[in-house]
C-alpha cells in the first residue's frame, strides 16, 4: 500500500514538480544551485565525495528526472542507477539522460539485492517521507548499501512540518544523518556540511550534505 505521500507525488502534483524543475541545460542547472547557495552542486557534492573512485556503483532513491545522477556523471562517476516512482519523471529521465540505468519504483521496496551498490543517496527526498516512515525508508536504503549512505536535504535540529505550495504533510526539515545513524547505530559519519542559502527567497534556511559510512 502507497503512503499518503506516495500518492501525492505520484499525481499531478508531482507531474508540476517534475516540469518545474526541468533545466534546459547543464549550465542552467548550474546556475540554479549558484543563485541558490553560492555553489555549483558537483562542488556541494565534492565537499564529501572527493577522493571516492570513479568505478563505485551509486544509486540515487528518488532520482526525478536523473539531473542529480547526471550531476554525478559530469564529476566522473560511471555506474549509476536512479529509481524514481512518478512514471512521468522516469520517462522523461530516459530522454534527457544517457548511460545512466533509471527505473520506475518505490524507496521503501528496492528490487536490488543486499549490498549492491557501493554508495545509496537521497537529493531532496527524505523532506518529503513522513517522520513515521523514516526508518522503512532508510533500512532499505541501508540494506542495499555495502558501504556509504548519502544525503541532500533541508536540514533542521528538530523534525519541522513545513508547508509546501498550500499543503501540509509533505515537507519535512530534520537533522537526517543524525536520524540514520541513531537507527543504525553501525553507521559513522565521514563527513557533513551545512550549506546556508544565499538568495532572498530562502535566506535563513539551510540544507545538509552528509557521506556516512558502515
Amino acid at each position: 500500500m502507497k503512503t499518503d505521500q506516495e500518492n501525492f507525488w505520484s499525481k499531478n502534483f508531482g507531474q508540476e514538480y517534475s516540469d518545474r524543475n526541468s533545466w534546459q541545460s547543464d549550465a542552467e542547472w548550474d546556475k540554479f544551485y549558484l543563485d541558490n547557495w553560492g555553489k555549483s552542486k558537483l562542488d556541494i557534492n565534492n565537499i564529501v565525495l572527493e577522493g571516492l573512485p570513479k568505478d563505485i556503483r551509486i544509486l540515487e532513491v528518488g532520482c526525478n528526472i536523473g539531473m542529480q545522477l547526471r550531476g554525478f556523471q559530469r564529476m566522473g562517476f560511471e555506474n549509476l542507477y536512479g529509481i524514481e516512482l512518478q512514471h512521468y519523471a522516469v520517462e522523461k529521465a530516459k530522454q534527457i539522460n544517457s548511460k545512466i540505468n533509471i527505473m520506475q519504483g518505490s524507496g521503501f521496496d528496492l528490487p536490488f539485492k543486499d549490498a549492491f551498490f557501493d554508495l545509496v543517496c537521497t537529493n531532496g527526498v527524505l523532506i518529503h517521507i513522513a517522520p513515521a516512515d523514516h526508518s522503512r525508508i532508510m533500512k532499505e536504503m541501508y540494506r542495499c548499501s555495502n558501504k556509504y549512505i548519502m544525503g541532500w536535504e533541508y536540514y533542521a535540529d528538530d523534525i519541522q512540518d513545513i508547508n509546501y505550495r498550500g499543503n501540509t504533510g509533505y515537507l519535512w526539515k530534520a537533522d537526517f544523518a543524525g536520524i540514520f545513524m541513531k537507527n543504525f547505530p553501525d553507521l559513522k559519519e565521514v563527513s557533513r556540511a551545512k550549506v546556508p542559502y544565499i538568495s532572498e527567497k530562502e535566506k535563513g534556511n539551510v540544507d545538509e550534505i552528509y557521506l556516512l559510512t558502515k
